[in-house]
């Protein structure tokens, strides 16, 4: 599973750290284990459940994410590199499981997807920080879970943790205001 996991997420080879590589492919292989997903749901499986028939999968949402976490990491690096320095080993981890949760979120039924019961327990920032820590991945990659969405506000936000939460939203807004 996890040279297709390669495949479908070819970010993973951004990952220098070998460690942390490994353990981010662990994590995306054991919620599709844990969720009862295929390989070929990943891109059947919607991003969210608040966009009533959305045509983006979770998929293509976690890529996008990836993808733009990493050009505004960039950037802040480039910009910014006097005051820190973006850890993008993290930055790439976190944004390819920001939303690893929903993974254990959703079901799929007869009628189409639903909150599963640990869905309805815990949202996809709690279930997927805790597969993170499963999996030992490090406390910033966790951090960058954890906070990315609504639960995180208010709160203190690592500069790659900030960048995951906007190109979270950036993928998000424009496809619930259709």
């Amino acid at each position: 599973m996890k040279d297709k996991l390669k495949e479908l997420f070819p970010e993973i080879g951004m990952i220098q750290d070998d460690d942390i590589r490994d353990k981010t492919l662990a994590t995306l292989e054991d919620a599709v284990t844990l969720g009862g997903w295929t390989l070929d749901d990943l891109d059947v499986v919607p991003f969210t459940l608040l966009i009533n028939d959305t045509k983006c999968s979770w998929l293509k949402h976690t890529r996008a994410v990836t993808r733009m976490a990493i050009a505004c990491g960039k950037v802040m690096d480039e910009e910014y590199s006097d005051n820190y320095k973006i850890n993008f080993d993290y930055l790439v981890s976190g944004a390819l499981l920001h939303d690893v949760g929903k993974l254990l979120e959703y079901e799929r039924t007869d009628s189409g997807f639903i909150k599963s019961r640990c869905g309805k327990l815990l949202r996809h920032p709690f279930s997927g920080a805790g597969l993170c820590t499963k999996h030992g991945l490090p406390d910033d990659v966790v951090h960058i879970v954890a906070v990315h969405a609504k639960e995180g506000q208010g709160g203190y936000r690592s500069p790659e943790a900030v960048a995951v939460h906007h190109a979270d939203f950036i993928n998000f807004e424009p496809l619930r205001d259709l």
